[in-house]
């Protein structure tokens, strides 16, 4: 094992996304090549950008198709801030002091992120397949806050609050008070690669066609994430990491924790999309991302459909009417300027291979 101790732009998109999006996708998982090499990833004040997505920054890191990465993230919060809630000192990370005392380029957003991964042979119009076949605590303890910068509720909450949640690994549960425990769910918050370059640095907070803070409670370990690649090397960062969360993340936070998580990369040549997808072992994901819930439910919808017909061979018509009598929308997050819709159907419908068109 190798390791190295390395505002809303929508109208954008018109002229970036679509573009890409004229050829069909294909099959979802690919076996990865053989022969991978396994890579560490820690955060330290070289190996992390903070706040924002950017074509330009240099990779801390190369791999290939098929290597595998154990990545650390770290708590979107600061030493101080930490301590004044009630944290030991001895508990606070070493990396993420160093990060608060070094670090000096960052933001507009609020997100420690590890990377950027290049990946070869990744070229604009791939899409990077992103598996994570295990997610873990690194430290013991997670926090929530309500923020009336950020929370949905922000008028009836006009004063920040912080939390601090143990969190029990063994028992696999968050201890939120005297008789609520949470199931720990572990998941990154923010996973995503660079977006276009014309788009030049962008804030960590809004997700959009580059994935990053899609804050989506689904994808835990064993799951998917695929992401359209608009430059050289995909450039992948993660971090935001989440104890579990509910849909929505209302306050505008989850439980905020650091976390480490094996990933594996794989190139996919044979798939074309326009925004970010998932894969659980149960279901199908399309996401939808925009200022406005409709649009955003309209572009996951219109993404489902999308699947349906090129993966699945459907009509258009039949394809619209699946999704009606099977598929589930949720709102994923409403609280970081675009907000997240899912649509998911089961994969236990598809009782047999439908014949291509």
């Amino acid at each position: 094992m190798k390791t190295l101790c390395v505002p809303l732009i929508a109208p954008l998109f018109t002229m970036l996304a679509f573009a890409a999006a004229t050829e069909p996708v294909r099959a979802q998982q690919k076996e990865p090549p053989t022969g991978a090499t396994k890579y560490t990833l820690e955060p330290t004040p070289k190996t992390i950008e903070w706040g924002y997505y950017d074509a330009t920054v240099p990779p801390v890191l190369r791999i290939r198709s098929g290597d595998t990465v154990e990545i650390h993230t770290l708590i979107t919060s600061s030493p101080q801030r930490l301590e004044d809630a009630g944290i030991p000192p001895n508990q606070v990370e070493q990396a993420l002091r160093e990060i608060f005392q070094q670090v000096t380029v960052k933001g507009p957003g609020p997100h420690i992120l590890t990377g950027p991964i290049y990946i070869e042979d990744a070229q604009p119009g791939d899409v990077l397949e992103v598996r994570m076949p295990s997610i873990r605590l690194a430290i013991p303890y997670a926090y929530n806050s309500s923020n009336p910068a950020t929370g949905f509720l922000a008028e009836d909450y006009p004063s920040a609050k912080m939390k601090i949640i143990p969190l029990d690994e063994k028992g696999g549960v968050a201890r939120f008070a005297d008789g609520i425990d949470l199931p720990l769910r572990p998941f990154f918050g923010s996973m995503g690669v660079a977006p276009p370059e014309l788009s030049g640095r962008i804030s960590s907070r809004p997700p959009w066609i580059h994935g990053g803070n899609i804050d989506d409670k689904e994808l835990v370990a064993g799951t998917i994430l695929y992401l359209p690649v608009h430059v050289r090397g995909a450039l992948f960062e993660v971090g935001d990491g989440h104890a579990g969360q509910g849909h929505g993340e209302v306050d505008g936070t989850a439980m905020e924790t650091s976390l480490i998580g094996t990933f594996q990369f794989i190139v996919r040549k044979d798939m074309r999309i326009r925004w970010p997808r998932a894969e659980t072992p149960t279901s199908f994901i399309a996401m939808g991302l925009h200022e406005d819930l409709n649009e955003a439910t309209k572009i996951a919808l219109r993404e489902l459909i999308d699947f349906l017909i090129n993966e699945k061979h459907l009509s258009h018509d039949d394809a619209y009417m699946l999704a009606s009598v099977a598929a589930d929308l949720s709102i994923t997050e409403l609280v970081d300027a675009n907000k997240g819709v899912q649509a998911s159907i089961p994969k236990a419908i598809f009782v047999k291979a439908l014949p291509s068109k």
